[in-house]
């Protein structure tokens, strides 16, 4: 399952986001926030996305906020979240390849719309390398 959420920082490109991929016939389950709100915080939506990602291996999450960085720190304080932010395709399938993300952050404000449909695709179709030296560092890093 694929889920994604984001604070009003992200709340354009997160609603961009899904049409296309429901458009797709992507199954992806918006978690909020679901209308405008310029006083909400998006530790609150990391809450919610990191929980409905641990409740399975399978389960993926997409948080997005103004810079990425915000909603990165705060999913990663999860154990079991592998959140990396990332800004295109290329670094999107790196992190998946090498690191085996299982969180995709987003950076609303450096990042444009069909740049950031392209960077989820990419991070979607990526499964993780599962190299030896790949499974050593995850394991090292007690992730």
């Amino acid at each position: 399952m694929i889920f994604i959420a984001s604070d009003h920082g992200g709340f354009d490109l997160k609603n961009k986001i899904v049409t296309k991929f429901k458009k797709e016939e992507t199954e992806i389950i918006d978690l909020g926030a679901h209308e405008l709100d310029p006083t909400d915080d998006y530790p609150n939506y990391v809450k919610i996305l990191t929980e409905k990602v641990l409740s399975s291996a399978e389960n993926k999450g997409i948080l997005i906020c103004r810079n990425g960085v915000g909603v990165c720190m705060a999913a990663n304080k999860y154990k079991g979240i592998r959140a990396g932010l990332s800004w295109n395709h290329k670094h999107a399938i790196s992190s998946r390849n090498d690191d085996d993300t299982n969180v995709l952050c987003l950076p609303a404000d450096y990042i444009q719309d069909e740049d950031a449909i392209n960077t989820v695709k990419a991070w979607l179709e990526t499964p993780f390398g599962n190299k030896e030296r790949y499974v050593r560092r995850l394991q090292e890093a007690n992730l």
